[in-house]
């Protein structure tokens, strides 16, 4: 979360225009499977994520915060969301990890499909170590409602920031935020992640400082 791992070069001087909604880190596994905690994934067909993804990143630290080894303690399935639900599917995956909205379409598709036979997975014992790494690792929830579950699931997010380069024009700044925060219910007629994009939510960017048109915005 600092900008390091996946870029050349100096960091850019990056501030942001706006929150907009959180990525849940939804970790699904089969019923069979034997796997209650991150610990018990150990030896298991367990999917990352695509390499060098955002999901990949997030499930290596998780794996990491429950003391496992990514690369040796699981039979790691790098595999893209579309393809972790398919192996779900066979019995070929054991479980998997995604970091995205709710809800995400695949994740529906897989328990709708196979509905008791899979089961989400609190890693929220994994927050204070994931936290260490970054503060912008906060706890959250997956209700229940969601994709028809039993209860709802405690689990880790990290927020989605739009950011722009620290000489973007204020006045820009200030049409676009203004934009997203005047367009928030066509944009939950997209997808209901939108309704995260409030006000009161939008100026939480630690530790990315907000654009000075951004505030102007919204009003700060």
């Amino acid at each position: 979360m600092q900008g390091k791992e996946s870029f050349a070069g100096k960091p850019q001087q990056i501030q942001a225009l706006t929150r907009l909604y959180p990525n849940s880190t939804q970790v699904v596994v089969r019923a069979d499977s034997g796997i209650n905690s991150v610990a018990d994934m150990r030896g298991k067909r367990i999917s990352t994520g695509s390499p060098k993804s955002g999901t990949e990143v997030i499930a290596n630290r998780v794996l990491s915060a429950a003391g496992l080894n990514p690369g040796t303690d699981i039979q790691a399935q790098r595999l893209a969301l579309g393809k972790a639900v398919d192996g779900m599917k066979s019995g070929t995956v054991d479980g998997l990890f995604w970091s995205g909205g709710l809800p995400t379409p695949e994740i529906t598709d897989l328990t709708t499909s196979l509905g008791g036979a899979v089961k989400f997975i609190d890693i929220t014992p994994q927050l204070p170590a994931m936290q260490q790494i970054s503060p912008v690792y906060e706890a959250s929830t997956i209700p229940a409602a969601t994709y028809k579950l039993p209860a709802d699931v405690p689990t880790i997010a990290v927020p989605n920031l739009l950011v722009v380069r620290e000489d973007f024009l204020a006045g820009n700044a200030c049409a676009i935020t203004k934009l997203i925060s005047d367009k928030r219910a066509d944009l939950e007629q997209i997808h209901p992640s939108a309704k995260e994009i409030t006000k009161h939510n939008a100026t939480k960017t630690d530790p990315i400082p907000l654009h000075q048109g951004a505030k102007q915005a919204l009003g700060g």
